[in-house]
């Protein structure tokens, strides 16, 4: 057996297995409905953001792997794809041929999640964003127009502009409509990324689901499913939050243009912040040095 796969831990069939059997379980949870609406030409702005967003696709998503380090007996490594080996401890993951051949995306991760964890929370944007995405247009222009603005747009106008704008996330940044964008206190681009990712941001800890499917097979499918898990609750409080009424789904607004709606979502960002920064660690922790 080579250095490069050798195991630091090793599972044998019972427990591996069960915890594939444990994670399918935990997801099927989130896809059947997804799956089930997308079969019947269904939408729902709220829990289909995951799926449609994010390029993993709900079979990825599902299918379980161990991690770097990590040997499973009575395995084949057919079952687990090309980047595993069978090795005299067991089937266990080819961790440098996988970082070989990813090393500048790997890299590039590390240093993102590196530098949002080493900065303080900023918990002010008071969602804002999602705000800015439908900043004067119609309620036949907004992205998701099957559902009403809980303002006019008039309205709603007045809110972004009385409050500001302090998005840092790039990626949400990109979907402001044009008159919107001056408003913000930064220009985030892709290229000031690692400069501006904080992690007080709803968008940059959803995102912790995409770093962790990025940088599977080497990180263990369970804390992709846990990334997806905090991302999926974030983006419940992103909709609520947001300009538009979805009170028919079952969500009631955060009504951020109050004093007390402020209050509520700082609290939850707060919250969330906290919840990230351990994921994030657990990510760090799980990239072989």
């Amino acid at each position: 057996m080579t250095a490069a796969l050798a195991p630091t831990a090793v599972l044998d069939a019972a427990r591996w297995r069960a915890r594939r059997r444990a994670h399918e379980e935990r997801v099927d949870a989130w896809l059947a409905p997804h799956l089930a609406r997308r079969r019947r030409g269904g939408k729902h702005p709220v829990e289909d953001f995951l799926f449609t967003y994010y390029s993993h696709r709900p079979a990825q998503l599902r299918r379980w792997h161990p991690g770097a380090g990590v040997a499973l007996r009575d395995a084949d490594p057919a079952e687990f794809g090309r980047d595993y080996r069978a090795t005299a401890a067991g089937v266990t993951l080819d961790t440098e041929g996988v970082r070989a051949r990813r090393a500048e995306s790997v890299e590039w991760i590390r240093a993102l999640l590196v530098a949002t964890a080493g900065r303080p929370a900023h918990l002010g944007c008071f969602g804002m964003h999602e705000w800015a995405m439908v900043y004067r247009q119609t309620q036949a222009e907004v992205r998701h127009n099957a559902w009403p603005l809980r303002l006019s747009p008039e309205r709603t106008a007045a809110v972004v502009e009385e409050r500001g704008v302090r998005c840092s996330h790039f990626d949400a940044y990109r979907f402001f409509t044009a008159p919107a964008r001056p408003l913000n206190l930064l220009t985030p681009t892709r290229e000031t990324q690692h400069a501006h990712e904080q992690p007080g941001c709803l968008h940059a800890n959803m995102d912790l689901y995409k770093w962790a499917y990025k940088l599977s097979p080497l990180v263990p499918a369970e804390l992709v499913a846990d990334c997806f898990e905090l991302a999926r609750e974030i983006r419940t409080l992103d909709m609520r939050a947001s300009p538009y009424d979805l009170s028919d789904l079952g969500y009631p607004p955060v009504r951020v243009e109050t004093p007390e709606g402020r209050a509520e979502y700082a609290a939850a960002q707060r919250g969330f912040a906290d919840r990230a920064a351990v994921l994030r660690a657990r990510l760090l922790d799980a990239l072989p040095a």
